[in-house]
């Protein structure tokens, strides 16, 4: 039985057989289910081909996200297996030349274990090019940071300055795609006007009744200005039985804001 030998590694002309034949099976798998699939619709010239589409035109920009996910996906099982087969025929051609079992890097034995779980491969666990974690993210990550943008007042705590998310709420209040069960396990929305996430939130303002209270610059000369958030600031604090909006005042504070005598 001829024996390939190096240091103590050792494959019998048997088991090189067998590996051989393992990997002259997949390859056969692998280019039927290229040919069978057009490799993965890449054969044809355009992706509306897959879909009997002729135009984007008229189509739901939902329909075109979900055709451009299917062409991104297809696109990585096409690389997946194109990187299968390239290093199939490389342990096929590696086998004709008798170098098999043999990292290409640095010449040394590769385990019989690692080749009998990865028989296409021609490189040491040390020296293996898949081994390297890509770190390559989308570009559009780049602007696109979560959760409503990149912007450096965002990250400051305790923030009411007008940001990003004000930015965002402002823009959703001309539409957005969302329907009232998107949120039905959030929060309650009442109108198709506030379908975006805490559409309820003052824009630009923290307490409400910053729209109707004014003062001097001095911070004196406090006065109400009447209007309808000062209205609906009102009919909300008579619904809840309060004084404002953060609860009822402590005592010292309570006559000048009762006229009832009996409530003092």
């Amino acid at each position: 039985m001829k024996l390939h030998e190096r240091g103590l590694f050792m494959i019998s002309s048997q088991q090189l057989a067998e590996f051989r034949s393992q990997l002259l099976k997949e390859k056969k798998e692998l280019e039927t289910e290229f040919h069978v699939n057009d490799s993965f619709g890449f054969d044809w010239q355009h992706p509306h081909e897959s879909v009997g589409e002729l135009s984007s035109y008229d189509n739901h920009p939902a329909d075109e996200g979900t055709e451009l996910y299917e062409r991104e996906k297809d696109l990585a099982l096409k690389e997946h297996a194109t990187h299968r087969l390239d290093n199939i025929n490389r342990a096929l051609t590696a086998m004709d030349n008798g170098t098999y079992g043999t990292c290409e890097v640095c010449g040394e034995d590769i385990p019989y274990e690692r080749l009998e779980a990865l028989p296409n491969t021609t490189f040491c666990k040390e020296h293996s090019p898949d081994q390297i974690i890509s770190h390559d993210r989308p570009v559009e990550e780049g602007v696109l940071m979560p959760p409503f943008g990149k912007f450096d007042m965002d990250n400051q705590d305790e923030n009411v300055a007008y940001d990003a998310e004000d930015t965002w709420q402002d823009v959703a209040q001309y539409g957005t795609s969302e329907s009232p069960s998107d949120f039905a396990f959030t929060e309650e929305k009442d109108s198709y006007n506030d379908m975006y996430n805490e559409s309820h939130d003052p824009t630009g303002y923290v307490e409400s009744y910053e729209n109707f209270i004014g003062n001097d610059i001095y911070g004196k000369s406090i006065t109400v200005y009447p209007n309808s958030q000062h209205e609906l600031y009102e009919n909300e604090l008579d619904e809840e039985g309060l004084m404002t909006s953060f609860g009822d005042l402590p005592a010292y504070e309570h006559d000048p804001y009762v006229e009832d005598e009996d409530k003092r």
